[in-house]
């Protein structure tokens, strides 16, 4: 059992509520910043750097929207639905930039692509949770 479960289901308010889209969500989050987060790493190795400036820089936003929402969507005592949607809503977005930045690169790139699937499971993961 994760973490994230074993904190949901001690946690005084709603321990009963099925919280499994929310650590869906908090996990691809996490992910995706490690992903994001070695891909630029990866991209300042790369023989033309100059050429993936745009990629490092969307790397390092994405991952940063992504540990935000994170830390976010595990708060469940006092929740503003509002502020939570606004960052769901934020985090698919950086992470569908991202991907799409990435996968320009994938092909001759594989730190790209890893970090291209990672991005594309995590803005799914916020936009399920928004459905709720």
């Amino acid at each position: 059992m994760s973490y994230i479960k074993q904190m949901f289901d001690a946690h005084p308010f709603d321990p009963a509520s099925d919280h499994t889209r929310a650590i869906e969500c908090i996990t691809a989050c996490y992910s995706c910043a490690e992903a994001c987060n070695a891909c630029a790493d990866a991209c300042l190795g790369e023989d033309k750097v100059a050429e993936q400036v745009l990629c490092i820089r969307t790397d390092l936003d994405c991952a940063d929207v992504c540990l935000a929402t994170a830390k976010i969507v595990t708060r469940l005592t006092a929740t503003n639905r509002e502020l939570v949607g606004a960052q769901l809503r934020a985090c698919a977005h950086a992470c569908r930039l991202c991907a799409e930045e990435c996968e320009k690169h994938a092909p001759h790139m594989k730190h790209c692509a890893i970090c291209a699937e990672a991005c594309r499971r995590c803005e799914n993961a916020c936009l399920e949770l928004l459905k709720e």
